[in-house]
């Protein structure tokens, strides 16, 4: 008599990506602490769905980023999941061809990381424990960084053989500069939070036990403020390293024209003669 083993059931990429949106905050959770919280391929492109999804909802002022449990933020890529379909190849081709391992790159890790710079409300990431490999650039590309004492980062790939990767040579200078940037990438060494903090990876450090009311404290404050100026100011901000002086204001001319255009923007102009508060609704 022979046996067969049970089919597995299908996993549900939403348990795994969850994502709530409560009183104008979205709160997004990787739920997979078992694997360091580590992004197989499914879970990587749904996270970065979620971002796109946060952009263009009007409910939505700002945007939590958080790791389950409480030993890891992210730890990077994990094998596995459900992969994008590809166009099947024609007879006689490669099973990998040239391009294809850069293509993977670029839809992958580069368009997480694309999707939390380039997402148009306010993104906090709120780092619970070890942030490594693209699990480090992630929390980095956050808007702000709030940090748990005992978090860390770590640019993980020279211990492996390779070179960073999801950004991460186009993120650390800019926010430490070019020698520490080399350092932590070269070196690959532990990053503790009081050093992030010290160095500029961190907005603020905080007790663990306080790491999820201080991340609501702060995204609290987004939901008084003009949602569109910020997306705005955080457009202009993040292309500021490669824009020219004459680019950099010529943009800033632009977006300050869409903005007056807002009704945040009226309303921010009729409190300031009527000597009241702003009552911002986001758009």
């Amino acid at each position: 008599m022979t046996t067969t083993e049970p089919t597995p059931a299908p996993r549900d990429v939403d348990d795994l990506i969850k994502y709530d949106v409560v009183d104008g905050i979205a709160r997004i959770v990787i739920n997979a602490p078992g694997q360091g919280n580590a992004l197989a391929g499914d879970m990587r492109d749904r996270l970065a769905d979620r971002f796109f999804e946060a952009s263009e909802d009007l409910k939505v002022r700002a945007v939590v980023l958080r790791g389950a449990g409480d030993r890891h933020f992210c730890t990077g890529a994990a094998l596995g999941g459900a992969q994008r379909p590809t166009p099947p190849k024609p007879e006689g081709a490669p099973d990998r061809a040239s391009g294809d391992a850069a293509r993977l790159i670029r839809t992958g890790w580069q368009r997480l990381v694309g999707s939390v710079l380039d997402c148009e409300k306010p993104v906090i990431a709120a780092v619970n424990g070890t942030a490594a490999g693209g699990g480090a650039q992630l929390a980095l590309a956050c808007d702000l960084v709030v940090l748990a004492d005992n978090a860390k980062f770590i640019e993980v790939f020279v211990r492996r053989g390779i070179m960073p990767d999801a950004g991460g040579c186009y993120l650390l200078p800019r926010l430490v500069g070019m020698q520490r940037a080399k350092e932590l990438m070269f070196l690959g060494e532990d990053c503790d939070a009081v050093t992030a903090e010290r160095i500029g990876l961190a907005n603020r450090v905080v007790p663990a036990a306080d790491l999820d009311a201080a991340t609501d404290e702060l995204a609290a404050k987004f939901l008084t403020l003009p949602t569109r100026a910020i997306a705005m100011t955080k457009r202009l901000t993040n292309r500021s390293f490669e824009s020219s002086r004459e680019q950099s204001f010529d943009d800033e001319a632009i977006f300050q024209e869409l903005i007056t255009g807002t009704s945040d923007c009226q309303e921010g102009l009729a409190a300031f003669a009527e000597r009241r508060t702003p009552q911002f609704r986001g758009w």
